[in-house]
């Protein structure tokens, strides 16, 4: 007995249009993934990164909680892009970029309301407790914000 796999007559151009659209959906997640770092890190009291580099704890996880963060919103942004390929492009990359402002926005005026030092937990070389409360405001924001896209 033979069996063959039938496959429709545009399956071929289908998966080379699935392929792109992914790939361009990587390079709009990576754009957006960096711009969030980069906001962050601009808004943030001193360089994230050379703390991050140094192994500063609390550093660590303030930076990872926000990228954490950020990749809600991307996602949910990608997520919720429309059908046709180029407004999906266009959606992703606004909604995505007003999500990072709203979000970092958003961690700052915690902060502020909290009191917290970020400065002085983010360059501290023991880890301090509230750089927990940092990253949860981080990703607690970052879940509000993702599903404001949606």
């Amino acid at each position: 007995m033979t069996s063959t796999l039938a496959l429709s007559d545009t399956f071929g151009s289908d998966l080379v249009r699935g392929i792109g659209a992914i790939l361009l959906y990587g390079v709009v997640g990576l754009l957006l993934m960096f711009a969030g770092f980069y906001a962050i890190d601009w808004t943030t009291p001193g360089k994230l990164s050379k703390l991050v580099h140094a192994g500063l704890p609390n550093a660590v996880i303030v930076t990872a909680s926000g990228m954490l963060s950020m990749a809600f919103i991307v996602v949910v942004a990608i997520f919720n892009s429309a059908s046709d390929l180029t407004e999906g492009l266009i959606t992703s990359l606004v909604y995505g970029l007003i999500g990072i402002v709203v979000q970092v926005v958003a961690v700052r005026l915690l902060e502020w309301a909290t009191r917290i030092d970020v400065a002085s937990t983010i360059e501290s070389e023991e880890f301090a407790p509230v750089s927990v409360v940092v990253a949860a405001a981080h990703l607690g924001l970052g879940l509000v914000v993702a599903v404001g896209i949606s």
